[in-house]
């Protein structure tokens, strides 16, 4: 008897439950079907957002995306696009180009231009070997520490040292260059928009004379890749201007291309490292990727394949089969 009553108010409940979810959905049924709207009006509707979305989204950009100079001759001329090898994803650099591209700084640029942020032992393995990079630092002579008595001794340069500016301070530099200052070359590359192929047009670029018509000021020098056209550093790079080592001819382009591709190079030491890094990375997050889904599968094969069937009620009972 207690059973009895006990699955009575139970059977009720169940089938009071199906008649209200029958109810609620007669009633949904019929007030989506008198307050629906045509698709025609929906699709307008959508239709006119996005163009909205869209315009007020291109006049912002308009206004504020980009910053242009006032005349294309204030802009300069856009750098042409070169293929250069170590901007492949499975190239390094060429480091006998840096190797030439150090000698060409040296040779040429360091008159003028520091690399304030290169250290000696970055030259290790890249472009010199220790021996060489040694050599090279004891060729300067830095700073000490204070003595007891205050003075400050000079001493031989050393691996751990930079590479040392040519002039002591940005007043010196200006004026040993007519009131331009000489930029550090360390982060040039990325400094410049367009990278290496601005570097390598800005040193090929010098014409014999300035086109007619073009207007440089006193002491520049015209160059359409620099902007406003008027550069204080004139042409640097001549055929022959240096002797390679590995006696490769000492064409314009080519010193220009190797001094490119050396401050690329320090620019970002790093890349050859990053891109191997970045090679394993791939490589063992490929294989646990293939094990993680080799794994979910097989964890929840049984959960997937298994089937559910559901009975209708019928006299007030409720079926389910597995």
């Amino acid at each position: 008897m207690l059973a009895r009553s006990c699955v009575r108010p139970m059977r009720a409940f169940a089938s009071a439950r199906n008649g209200a979810v029958q109810i609620t959905k007669r009633a949904a049924s019929s007030s989506s079907g008198s307050t629906a709207e045509s698709p025609l009006r929906l699709n307008i509707a959508a239709a006119a957002a996005t163009a909205v979305a869209a315009g007020s989204v291109g006049w912002y950009y308009h206004l504020y995306g980009n910053s242009h100079a006032m005349t294309p001759a204030e802009e300069g001329l856009h750098p042409t696009k070169y293929p250069w090898v170590h901007n492949q994803w499975f190239k390094t650099f060429d480091h006998q180009a840096l190797r030439r591209g150090f000698q060409v700084y040296r040779e040429v640029c360091a008159s003028c231009h520091s690399l304030s942020r290169v250290p000696y032992r970055s030259l290790v393995g890249s472009i010199l070997t220790v021996d060489e990079a040694k050599a090279l630092a004891e060729e300067n002579e830095y700073d000490t520490e204070p003595n007891d008595q205050g003075e400050i001794e000079k001493r031989p340069g050393k691996l751990s040292d930079y590479l040392p500016s040519p002039y002591p301070n940005d007043e010196a530099a200006r004026f040993a260059n007519n009131g331009a200052l000489p930029p550090d070359l360390s982060l040039m590359v990325k400094a410049r928009h367009g990278g290496c192929d601005y570097i390598f047009n800005l040193l090929t670029g010098y014409p014999d004379e300035p086109p007619a018509g073009a207007q440089v000021g006193a002491g520049l020098n015209f160059n359409p890749y620099f902007p406003g056209t008027g550069i204080a550093m004139a042409r640097v790079l001549y055929d022959g201007l240096v002797e390679y080592e590995d006696e490769t001819p000492a064409t314009t382009s080519q010193m220009a291309k190797d001094v490119t591709e050396f401050l690329n190079w320090a620019a970002e030491p790093e890349m050859d490292d990053r891109k191997r890094m970045g090679m394993k990375v791939l490589a063992i997050t490929s294989v646990l990727f293939a094990m993680s889904v080799w794994v979910k599968r097989y964890k929840w094969a049984w959960l997937k394949s298994r089937k559910i069937v559901y009975d209708p009620p019928k006299e007030g009972k409720t079926n389910i089969r597995r």
